[in-house]
């Protein structure tokens, strides 16, 4: 049985692909390319995004902390997923990491561009976005307890972090991309006070 807030990998996958079955008009790929939509949702995987959850979530990433060692490794990671998909690097001075910082150190939000096809509407873009930071080990600023121990965050948002990732590859998947430019943004912060967004 699953616990409250959790979701079995069919779910998952359910509703990944509702969620890039709402994207694809906004990106202006509604009329005539259902056989393209059908492959691009295909391209989701359910046990890919589990995949992924369980990475992020494991005690490895130290509950992926905003601005410590855990937060930057997962950055680290989603970079080297996204990369090779043919995103383009959207942060600073070429990378896919755009720097901030703030009163609690130095974070972190991971931005890939898919430029749009349509000369006439690539200028206009469309951002989806999901937290990858985390509360780290937990302490009364951020957590209702136990303190000191991994807060692991597959729900909050390996999970959210997981389906971008898989809308990415639906994306990346299509012979022709979307009409209008697509910029995923992977937000640091979020856990600190939605600092990143």
């Amino acid at each position: 049985m699953e616990k409250p807030g959790q979701f079995s990998p069919r779910q998952q996958s359910r509703l990944i692909r509702s969620g890039l079955a709402c994207l694809l008009p906004l990106v202006g790929m509604a009329d005539g390319l259902a056989a393209d939509r059908l492959a691009a949702r295909a391209a989701i995987l359910a046990g890919e995004a589990g995949e992924h959850i369980a990475v992020l979530a494991d005690d490895a990433f130290e509950g992926r902390e905003g601005g410590r060692r855990g937060g930057r490794a997962a950055g680290v990671y989603i970079e080297q997923v996204i990369a090779p998909l043919g995103f383009l690097p959207a942060g600073d001075r070429g990378s896919y990491f755009q720097s901030f910082t703030t009163s609690q150190g130095s974070l972190r939000n991971l931005l890939a561009l898919l430029p749009g096809s349509d000369p006439a509407r690539s200028h206009e873009l469309v951002v989806i976005g999901a937290h990858y930071d985390h509360v780290g080990y937990g302490n009364a600023r951020n957590s209702f307890g136990p303190f000191g121990f991994v807060h692991n965050g597959a729900d909050d948002n390996a999970s959210g972090v997981a389906g971008l990732i898989e809308i990415a590859e639906a994306l990346a998947a299509l012979p022709q991309p979307p009409r209008r430019s697509v910029l995923l943004a992977f937000w640091d912060g979020e856990e600190q006070g939605l600092l990143g967004s």
